[in-house]
This record gives structure tokens, C-alpha cells and sequence, in this order.
């Protein structure tokens, strides 16, 4: 098994590609931005539908578990169904962030996915 340096959600590839320094608060602000700087420097990562690098300083995150899961294990299964992978794999950042900018942000089809995010307003082309 190969080894990786981060667990990300597959949704997370969505916001990262419109991230611009806000976010819930101070701590997750930093910390999602801590985050896209590594990523760039293309480690391996697991894809997982589950809490990741970037939950770790978010509010909704409560020992392990988010607090709106529903809402965004289906946002995850859409990201992993158009993109064609699969909750555990493990690959490059950039060949995951290559699968939603060619799969999913390219083609317009953010808002079929997460239509009722908060975030909404921040994700414009």
C-alpha cells in the first residue's frame, strides 16, 4: 500500500479550487490554508468520505464526526461518482484536483452537487 500524507474529502476538492481565505473562523481559515499550500506541492492522499486534514479545526467537526454528515457524505458520493473514484484511494494531489477541475468545475456542475451550501456565494468562476 502506498503512503500517503493527507486524508481529504472528495468534496474538498470542490471548495479547494474557490478557497480564498475565509471559511467558519480564524483556526480553520489557517488551517485550510496551511493545507492548499502543501497540497500543492502534490503529495499522495487518501480520498476519504469521512473527517480530513481539513475538518480538523472546522466547528462542525465534533470528536471525528461533522455535524451536517448527511449533507456532505452526499456531496462526497457525487464528487466520487463523477470523477470516477473511489472513497480510499490513494493518489496524487494534483491527478485528484485534474479529476474535478476536468469532471465537475469545467463542465458547471458544482451547483448540481452541493446546491445548498453556505458557501455558495464564494464559489463563482
Amino acid at each position: 500500500m502506498k503512503e500517503y500524507t493527507y486524508k481529504i474529502r472528495p468534496h474538498h476538492g470542490l471548495c479547494l479550487g474557490y478557497f480564498r481565505g475565509k471559511g467558519y473562523n480564524d483556526a480553520f481559515t489557517k488551517n485550510m490554508a496551511n493545507i492548499k499550500i502543501i497540497l500543492e506541492e502534490n503529495p499522495l492522499i487518501c480520498i476519504t468520505a469521512q473527517t480530513d486534514a481539513i475538518c480538523e479545526k472546522c466547528p462542525n467537526n465534533i470528536d471525528g464526526i461533522c455535524t451536517t454528515e448527511e449533507k456532505v457524505v452526499e456531496y462526497d458520493r457525487q464528487v466520487l461518482q463523477r470523477c470516477h473514484i473511489s472513497d480510499g484511494e490513494i493518489l496524487h494531489y494534483h491527478d485528484f484536483n485534474e479529476l474535478v477541475q476536468k469532471n465537475i468545475l469545467q463542465c458547471n456542475q458544482r451547483k448540481e452537487i452541493c446546491p445548498d451550501c453556505q458557501w455558495n456565494s464564494l464559489c463563482t468562476n
